[in-house]
């Protein structure tokens, strides 16, 4: 990628040479021209850097980065390195941890959810004066008048530059002190009844968990359709948002040891508060990660997964494959993975291949639970 500051070698994390998706876009580009003639001599603050492009790129004036994402954090990490630039001179932070108190410049990558875009907003507002200069950047098709908005109400008077390569800047002039900065997240709901062991149980929500305002019909139809969990030691809910599957098995099966995975900070915060909302039972374990890595091979019964097929705009199924192989690869002998899907997206045959097996265990004209078994 080439910058103002010099040419950086970047990649997403895990790397990976099969794929082709770069670790910036137009949007990156756009915004790293722009800040050629903005004093970057204060506390620099850059919100939802995807592959850490920008904060890679600025790390000479040793920017904060918020993130929602543990694979960005590590992108981040990697990239610092590829380019012979010390962890030390960046502050690494998640969505999770308090902010700084004081911004001088806030360049905002517009996130996919607007909720969290909101939430983040609200929390950085504080630390944000009349001087700060405040910068979000993103593809034209991420920018809506939504998405104005919030930077209007949360930040002052906003309008946007012309669009350059399909990317589009956004500039907001902070207002004085005195607006309503408290956010309304998490957001709590009670679950719909014929759902099994969580029917009208509370859900807790962070800001940008999927379906942050009631039950997505996947996991509905999932919850409908879980595996007898008696007996099963040790389970994972791989990928598990806001937590509701795993909680599902914790109320059936108090003996099960579950464990909630996600990359998701905002997430396995969600299925913590969920877990705890609902006084649940026996042991659980929350872990921010990239899937199963650090999860002993051979030391898991069963895997629950709905896994996701976008990342940020892109459709892939990379995702849902890494985490099919980790499922593989933790299972014991005889251990189950157990998968939530849209019928289109084909998992039976990358089951089938990973795994030399595949069941059908439920299908309605949307969705399908298919079940793998490892030999």
């Amino acid at each position: 990628m080439a910058t103002p500051w010099g040419e950086l070698a970047l990649a997403r994390f895990p790397e990976d040479p099969r794929d082709r998706l770069r670790a910036w876009d137009a949007a990156d580009d756009y915004l790293l021209r722009h800040l050629q003639g903005v004093d970057l001599s204060g506390t620099v603050v850059v919100l939802g850097d995807r592959w850490g492009a920008l904060v890679t790129a600025l790390a000479a004036h040793g920017p904060t980065q918020i993130t929602d994402s543990y694979l960005s954090q590590e992108a981040t990490r990697a990239n610092l390195a590829r380019n012979g630039v010390g962890t030390g001179t960046v502050r690494l932070l998640t969505t999770q941890d308090p902010p700084p108190g004081r911004i001088d410049v806030l360049l905002v990558r517009v996130p996919k959810s607007l909720a969290l875009l909101e939430d983040q907003l609200l929390r950085l507002a504080p630390g944000v004066h009349e001087g700060t200069v405040v910068v979000g950047a993103g593809m034209v098709k991420e920018i809506h008048t939504s998405t104005l908005r919030l930077f209007e109400r949360i930040i002052g008077p906003t309008r946007t530059s012309l669009a350059e390569k399909k990317a589009r800047l956004i500039f907001s002039t902070p207002e004085a002190p005195g607006k309503d900065t408290a956010t309304p997240w998490p957001y709590r709901y009670a679950l719909p009844e014929d759902i099994g062991p969580v029917s009208g149980r509370t859900v807790v929500n962070h800001a940008g968990v999927f379906c942050a305002d009631r039950l997505d019909i996947g996991t509905r139809f999932f919850l409908q359709h879980l595996p007898d969990t008696r007996g099963a030691a040790r389970v994972v809910d791989l990928g598990c948002g806001n937590g509701v599957v795993g909680t599902a098995v914790a109320l059936a099966d108090p003996g099960a040891e579950v464990l909630f995975v996600d990359e998701s900070f905002q997430a396995v915060a969600s299925a913590e508060a969920t877990y705890k909302a609902n006084g649940v039972p026996g042991h659980a374990e929350f872990r921010v990660g990239d899937g199963l890595t650090g999860v002993p091979e051979g030391s898991v019964d069963l895997v629950l997964n709905n896994p996701p097929f976008h990342s940020h705009q892109a459709t892939t199924d990379a995702t849902a494959h890494r985490m099919f192989a980790d499922a593989r690869r933790a299972l014991r002998p005889g251990g189950e993975l157990w998968v939530v899907g849209n019928r289109h997206l084909g998992y039976h045959v990358t089951l089938r291949r990973l795994f030399g097996n595949s069941r059908l265990v439920a299908s309605d004209p949307k969705f399908v639970v298919l079940k793998a078994v490892k030999r």
